[in-house]
This record gives C-alpha cells, structure tokens and sequence, in this order.
C-alpha cells in the first residue's frame, strides 16, 4: 500500500511513521506503551487510551495488569515495533521489479489486482520467504526484550514466556542454573531444526533460502 502512494510528502511521513518504533529499543517503547496504557490514579488522569474511553464514558481499565489482556498486548505492540523492519524489506524488493512488466500488464488490461497476483508477489517471493525463515527462527526463544520490559507479577501466568522463564530462574533471583542452560540448548537446537525443515521446504518451492 506505501509503495502505491504517489504524493511523495505523505509517502515520506508515512514511512517515517512506520519505521521509527524499530529504531527504538524495547526499553523506551515499552515506557512509551506503559504511559499510554497507564491507569488513573488519584493525582493523575491515566494514559491516553484511558483518557479515551472515559471520554465516552466507559471505565478505566488497567490493561497491564490483567492477564486476559497481557497477549493482546504483546502482538500489537511488536507488530507496530516490527513492521519497520519488514516494511523496509519489502519495498526494497518491490521497487526493484521492473516497471515495464506493470506497463504490459497495463497494456494487456490487467488490473492493481492482477499486478499484485501476478507480478509484485512472485517476484518479491525471495524476500518473503528469507523473512519467514528469519521470523521461524526466533520461535521458541520468543522476544524476551518485549515481553521483560512490559509484563509484571500480575501477568506472569499469561505472560511468562520460556525466555523470561529461563531467566528468572537463574539470572533473575533463581539458582537452577543447570536447568536454565539445558533448557536454553534445547530451545536454539529446536530453532536450528525448524529453520532447517523451512529452509528445505522454501528450496522445494524453486525459491533460494538463507543456505
């Protein structure tokens, strides 16, 4: 969609607005997500999102401390932590792709449609399929920086994730050093396996991987 705007100035805010979570580190765009989410208190009127909601007369609602809402949280805010990164990938991949193949399209009566079926996915396929490899690969470690920066005590049977688990109990206070570290080995080897099997897989669809 960023790719098909033609005003060159909303194109650049645009793309502004959506690459600049990436470059901040988990730390502050976690503070940031907290002030946002912040619930009111007596000497303060809440977050912005809180503020909205009693605007239209609903009632507050602590989102960082109810567990039913804690994962909820987490996919939004990493898809809007992430998508820079993605963002630019893929319009470096599109971009490449020869303008005369949507000028015979064009010619041929196809549509934004067809293009998109046709031409734009195939040829950006190589980078779809490196940046599914790379997001398999992460898997089970999950993002630790995320999840560590936002979660507390109240949401740890939702949000507690084998990384932060591994974590707490060994660096975190804990002493199970031993498990900690067979745990971590078992998580980056089942991450090797996957990234192998996709790896494999990618190659079968006539598609070049990451080796």
């Amino acid at each position: 969609m960023i790719s098909e705007i033609k005003l060159k100035k909303t194109k650049s805010v645009l793309q502004t607005c959506v690459y600049l979570p990436y470059f901040l580190s988990w730390v502050i765009f976690a503070g940031l997500v907290q002030v946002f989410l912040e619930y009111p208190s007596n000497t303060d009127t809440g977050g912005l999102v809180n503020q909205v909601i009693m605007l239209f007369g609903g009632e507050p609602i602590n989102f960082l401390k109810k567990p039913e809402l804690f994962r909820s949280i987490i996919v939004v805010t990493n898809i809007i932590k992430t998508a820079g990164y993605s963002t630019i990938v893929y319009l470096a991949a599109i971009s490449g792709v020869d303008p005369a193949l949507y000028e015979s399209a064009a010619i041929d009566g196809g549509n934004r449609k067809d293009m998109m079926l046709h031409i734009t996915i195939p040829r950006i396929l190589p980078s779809v399929a490196i940046m599914f490899i790379l997001q398999l690969s992460g898997l089970f470690v999950s993002n630790f920086d995320q999840v560590y920066n936002l979660y507390n005590n109240y949401v740890l049977s939702t949000g507690d994730v084998l990384s932060t688990y591994i974590y707490r109990i060994s660096l975190g206070g804990g002493t199970d050093f031993e498990l900690s570290t067979a745990m971590n080995l078992v998580l980056n080897l089942m991450g090797l396996i996957v990234v192998a099997i996709t790896n494999h897989f990618v190659q079968r669809l006539d598609v070049q991987g990451i080796f």
